[in-house]
C-alpha cells in the first residue's frame, strides 16, 4: 500500500501525460485515483500540463470566460491543498498561465491566499488597480498584514518595553514589571541557608510611565521602495506601524526611490501606508539619508535604519560621507540589505563592504530576528551574530 500511495504522488507531480507510462509499469495493479486526487489531478493539469499550458488565464484558449473559470480555480485549489503548497501554485499559475492580467479582478483577489511575493506584485502595479478591485486589494493586503503582525509584534513590544524601562524603577507594584535582576542583586543579603532561596525585603519594578520626549529613542526607517524591494517594503511597514504603538519611542518613516518621502503620518496603519505607494523608479540613497540627518535630534538615542540593496544611482561618495557623519555623531545607524527569507539578496557588494568598513553593519535579515536585531542595538550588544556572509 506504501507503493501505491508513492506512486499516486509521482503520478500527481508528473500529470495525466504520465498515466500510460505508469499503467505500463504496474500492470498487475493499475493506479487508480480517489476523487478528491482526481479534482487535485485536474486542478494541476490547469497550470502544468504541456497540452493546457495558459489555459487558466488566457483569455484566447477558447474554454469561455476566462475569470470565472479563473476564479472557481483558485477556490478549488484552496480547497484541496495545504496553504503553503496554494502559495506555490498561485505563483506558478502568475507567472505561467498569464494570470497577471486577471489578478485585480475581485473575485479573483477574494479567493487568492495571501502570500509576501504576491502582495510584492501588486505594489509594481498599484496605479493600475481599477476601482472595481480596490476593496478586495486591500482585503488581500490587510490578511498579509495581520499574518506578519502576529508573528511580530508580542517580540518587537516586549524588547521595546523591557528596554525602554530597565534603568527607571517605581513604588506601584506589578507582577509583569518585576526587575528581577535588580531584585535579587539587591537582595543577595538575605539568603535563607535553611529555606535555601532568597527572601526580599523589597522588590523592585520598572516604571510604566512614558519618558519624556527628550528621553524616548528614535527610530528612523529609511527604505528603499525600488521595484526589487517589495518585501522588505512589506515588513518594513509592519514594522513601523508596530513600533508608532509603543509610547516610549518615536517612529519616522521614509521612503524613496529617485524622490523622497515621508510617511510618518501613515505608519499607525500599515495597510493604508502599503496602499499608499507604488514600488518602481530610480534609488537615491544620498538623498533620503541626506533628510533623515534633519530628523536627528538626539543621536545617542537615535538608531536608523537604511533598507535598500544599494544599487545607488546618487552620489555614491556623498553618502558614504553622511553615513560617516552620523556615525561620528553618535547615531546606531544599520544597513539592511533586505528583509526576506526568499534567499540571498541581490545588492552592491562593492559599496557593501564600503559601508561596513565604516563599521556600519550591513547585513540581509530575516523578519523572525527583527525583534533580535533590536534587542542587540537597545542593549549595546554585538550584531555579528545576525550578519550573514554577503
Amino acid at each position: 500500500m506504501k507503493d501505491i500511495e508513492k506512486l499516486k504522488r509521482w503520478r500527481l507531480i508528473l500529470g495525466k501525460e504520465s498515466e500510460l507510462s505508469f499503467a505500463n509499469m504496474n500492470e498487475d495493479s493499475p493506479i487508480a485515483l480517489s476523487a478528491e486526487e482526481t479534482a487535485m489531478d485536474k486542478a494541476l493539469e490547469e497550470i502544468y500540463s504541456s497540452k493546457r499550458f495558459g489555459d487558466v488565464g488566457n483569455a484566447n484558449s477558447g474554454t469561455g470566460a476566462s475569470m470565472p473559470k479563473a476564479s472557481q480555480w483558485m477556490g478549488d485549489i484552496r480547497s484541496l491543498f495545504d496553504k503553503d503548497i496554494v502559495k506555490i501554485i498561485q505563483q506558478d499559475a502568475i507567472e505561467r498561465c498569464g494570470l497577471k492580467d486577471l489578478l485585480l479582478e475581485p473575485e479573483i483577489m477574494d479567493e487568492m491566499e495571501p502570500n509576501i511575493e504576491l502582495a510584492s506584485t501588486i505594489l509594481t502595479i498599484r496605479s493600475h488597480v481599477p476601482d472595481k478591485s480596490k476593496e478586495s486589494v486591500r482585503r488581500f493586503i490587510a490578511k498579509l498584514v495581520e499574518q506578519i503582525n502576529k508573528m511580530l509584534e508580542s517580540d518587537i513590544k516586549r524588547v521595546i518595553t523591557a528596554a525602554m524601562n530597565k534603568q527607571e524603577h517605581s513604588p506601584i507594584p506589578s507582577a509583569s514589571a518585576i526587575d528581577f535582576k535588580y531584585t535579587i542583586n539587591k537582595n543577595l543579603k538575605n539568603y535563607n541557608k535553611e529555606l535555601k532561596t532568597i527572601i526580599p525585603d523589597r522588590v523592585f519594578f520598572f516604571d510604566r510611565v512614558s519618558t519624556s520626549d527628550s528621553k524616548k529613542w528614535t527610530v528612523i526607517l529609511d527604505v528603499d521602495r525600488s521595484g526589487s524591494m517589495g518585501e522588505s517594503v512589506i515588513y518594513c511597514s509592519v514594522l513601523s506601524s508596530i513600533l508608532a504603538s509603543i509610547s516610549s519611542i518615536k517612529t519616522k518613516v521614509i521612503v524613496f526611490n529617485d524622490e523622497v518621502v515621508d510617511l510618518t503620518e501613515q505608519c499607525s496603519d500599515p495597510v493604508d501606508l502599503l496602499y499608499g505607494f507604488e514600488l518602481g523608479g530610480g534609488t537615491d540613497i544620498n538623498k533620503s539619508v541626506k533628510y533623515c540627518q534633519s530628523l536627528v535630534e538626539n543621536p545617542s538615542k537615535t538608531m536608523m535604519f537604511i533598507v535598500t540593496d544599494l544599487y545607488e544611482g546618487g552620489n555614491a561618495g556623498q553618502l558614504l560621507t553622511r553615513l560617516r557623519d552620523l556615525k561620528d555623531d553618535g547615531v546606531t545607524v544599520v544597513c539592511l540589505l533586505a528583509i526576506t527569507d526568499s534567499g540571498k539578496p541581490s545588492y552592491d557588494v562593492d559599496l557593501a563592504q564600503k559601508i561596513s568598513n565604516l563599521n556600519i553593519p550591513c547585513f540581509a535579515c530575516s523578519p523572525q530576528k527583527l525583534p533580535i536585531l533590536l534587542d542587540c542595538i537597545l542593549h549595546h550588544r554585538d550584531l555579528s551574530i545576525l550578519e550573514k556572509s554577503h
